[in-house]
């Protein structure tokens, strides 16, 4: 099975490069930019310029492509829900007709808008992706409580979000060992996991999942058994061993960053086609 070479949403990648170097509230301001533009480009032209500029940023972390794809495969199904749900329900029927099934018709633009969508949907995955590949789980708790740390006035625990955030991206590859190693002990007492229907798939899960659920809730106990004989009470007056600090490169990031998002949107705010 080896699901951890297909599944590789939360796992961290580290290599000695310029993204791997950024402070991360540098990267989560620029990974935030990136989906705000991915939200506000509505041409086949933007999106294609928006791929090239990730492919770029994927390349400088030196992260291989291959592996970026391979992490798509968990989300294929998804995918194609999404693009045959907005290729037969687009409520487009003005267009330029295509095939027509009985009373399902399908249209150039209804086409056009489920693959548009679809792309959007991936640009998504793979910019999300950028972020956890190039930041450690330590980082981005310590990212994401810096940066949440002047909503504490209005009662919101800022260390404690990020903490839990990072157990869980932390938690996916310890829980992808468990369930492979579920699997093939299932597989070794005679399950079958890949044949007939889905029906049949679907019940002949139940075996792994429940051992999995219980396996889940133990480790979390072991872990909050674990930080309270450390004397972990919360984020109030503790201290860090590597404070986080601006560098220069992080201030050429932010106006790359300003820039990029500045050539995305100068279509939308003139007008132009």
């Amino acid at each position: 099975m080896e699901l951890q070479r297909y599944v590789t949403i939360g796992q961290y990648l580290p290599r000695d490069s310029v993204l791997h170097a950024l402070d991360p509230r540098t990267k989560i301001g620029v990974v935030t930019a990136l989906m705000v533009v991915t939200f506000l480009v509505t041409t086949f032209s933007g999106y294609g310029l928006l791929t090239a500029v990730l492919l770029a940023l994927f390349l400088a972390a030196q992260i291989p492509l291959g592996y970026v794809l391979r992490g798509l495969r968990p989300v294929w199904f998804l995918l194609l829900l999404t693009f045959a749900l907005n290729l037969l329900f687009s409520g487009i029927r003005d267009g330029t007709p295509l095939l027509r099934v009985g009373p399902v018709l399908i249209t150039a633009e209804a086409l056009a808008r489920a693959a548009f969508v679809s792309l959007r949907l991936i640009l998504l995955i793979v910019a999300t992706s950028l972020f956890t590949y190039t930041t450690s789980p330590m980082a981005l708790t310590d990212g994401m409580e810096r940066l949440l740390r002047p909503f504490r006035r209005i009662g919101i625990p800022g260390h404690e979000l990020a903490m839990m955030m990072s157990i869980a991206l932390r938690f996916i590859p310890t829980l992808l060992e468990e369930t492979e190693r579920i699997i093939k002990a299932q597989m070794a007492r005679g399950a079958e996991f890949q044949q007939g229907n889905i029906l049949r798939r679907a019940r002949a899960l139940l075996p792994v999942l429940v051992p999995l659920f219980i396996s889940a809730f133990r480790r979390a106990d072991e872990l909050a058994l674990a930080m309270e004989a450390r004397a972990y009470r919360g984020g109030e007056g503790r201290t860090r061993m590597n404070e986080l600090r601006f560098a220069p490169r992080d201030a050429l990031a932010g106006v790359a960053t300003l820039v990029a998002v500045a050539v995305f949107l100068a279509p939308r705010w003139l007008g132009w086609p």
